[in-house]
């Protein structure tokens, strides 16, 4: 099943049990619309599939400030219930400098600008998967 082919979760289509793939690509769809929707920045989805045991997905994104980074983590996780994800596990969400969402299949790492250079975890992660960025005619 290809990404296009796969139901949109926020046009109501509940993902199968049975198929893995789609329930995992209706998830990610289900969160990068939901960051869309609330207006965040600089959103980078990493596929990890096949490449770590950890997820099949990473999603970095960052909030203007601790306000915004508190509300995106709370729509987020109010998406994900009422879409049938279950209970996502979630850190720091009292101070939303670094809100980090695991819902077992894809996680999510929601930043303060700030916070998100000075630890640059896309950079560890697009190394590791294969996925390259090219900055200035160079391989980064």
């Amino acid at each position: 099943m290809t990404r296009e082919t796969a139901p949109r979760a926020q046009e109501g289509a509940k993902p199968s049990p049975s198929d893995p793939q789609a329930r995992i690509s209706a998830l990610e769809d289900l969160i990068l619309a939901r960051l869309d929707d609330d207006k965040a920045q600089d959103v980078v989805f990493i596929d990890l599939k096949g490449k770590s045991a950890v997820a099949d997905g990473l999603v970095v994104a960052s909030g203007r400030s601790h306000r915004h980074v508190g509300a995106m983590a709370d729509h987020l996780l109010r998406a994900l219930k009422d879409e049938g994800y279950g209970r996502a596990r979630v850190e720091g969400l009292p101070h939303c400098d670094w809100v980090l969402i695991d819902t077992g299949d894809v996680i999510i790492h929601l930043f303060r600008p700030e916070v998100r250079s000075f630890y640059n975890i896309e950079k560890i992660w697009l190394v590791d998967s294969g996925h390259r960025t090219q900055a200035a005619g160079q391989v980064v």
